[in-house]
């Protein structure tokens, strides 16, 4: 055992760059996904079958193939397109896919927004009818009532469930290291074993960093909880 190795400054450095990209990659895909999911939950709780089945195949697709697989399929499959690489130095947005990072990020970002869609959208099919008919009794068009009344109450009602597929996404981000010149957690810790030969000082230093940074998000998930779904907490006698 030689964990003298990693507290060397260049090789925190090393990891700290690491850290810094993957908090970048998990934020940046989470927030497009949010979008996404949002806009993709409506579409399979509205009333047109024609996009709920689009929306509902692409859902499918996305939970039922490795992430791994999907983040090969953009960097080394569209990435790789003569026709798109013909554009990628003049024509947006195809001038993004020679970047790992963008490639990276649209990976995750589908990939968190098709689970994170069916977690919304089985909410919103849950909510109380009672909400709803308090709501239309009160003259609120269709519109508001979803703005107003169901999707505040399915966002929260979600928050436990999406709180996992958080601390998922955090540790999938791993996946990143995968894709060349993306320097992550991981691979950081695949460098730093390259050049000194230590996989198990290399690769249990990036464990910890994964485990801090998922005992954090828990605990701000678990803080939100409680202030958000307090009211659905069963009432002391």
């Amino acid at each position: 055992m030689n964990f003298a190795v990693i507290f060397e400054p260049q090789n925190l450095a090393l990891y700290g760059t690491g850290l810094l990209t993957t908090l970048a990659l998990l934020f940046s895909s989470l927030a497009v996904g949010a979008v996404l999911a949002l806009l993709c939950a409506l579409a399979l709780t509205g009333p047109w079958a024609p996009l709920r089945w689009v929306v509902g195949a692409y859902t499918y697709v996305m939970r039922g193939t490795p992430l791994l697989i999907q983040v090969y399929l953009i960097y080394y499959g569209l990435g790789q397109l003569e026709w798109i690489q013909a554009r990628w130095d003049t024509v947006w947005p195809w001038t993004h896919f020679k970047e790992p990072f963008f490639c990276a990020l649209l990976a995750f970002s589908l990939n968190t927004a098709g689970y994170t869609a069916e977690m919304l959208a089985g909410a919103i099919r849950e909510t109380a009818a009672g909400e709803i008919e308090a709501a239309q009794a009160y003259g609120m068009s269709r519109f508001k009532v979803m703005l107003h009344i169901v999707l505040p109450s399915a966002m929260r009602r979600t928050l436990p469930a999406y709180s996992n597929e958080v601390v998922m996404m955090l540790q999938a981000t791993s996946l990143a290291s995968a894709v060349p010149a993306m320097l992550d957690v991981t691979a950081a810790a695949s460098r730093i074993y390259s050049d000194y030969y230590l996989p198990f000082e290399a690769y249990l230093a990036a464990a910890a960093i994964y485990l801090v940074a998922s005992f954090c998000l828990i605990g701000f998930f678990r803080f939100s909880e409680g202030r958000l779904l307090a009211y659905l907490a069963p009432r002391k006698l």
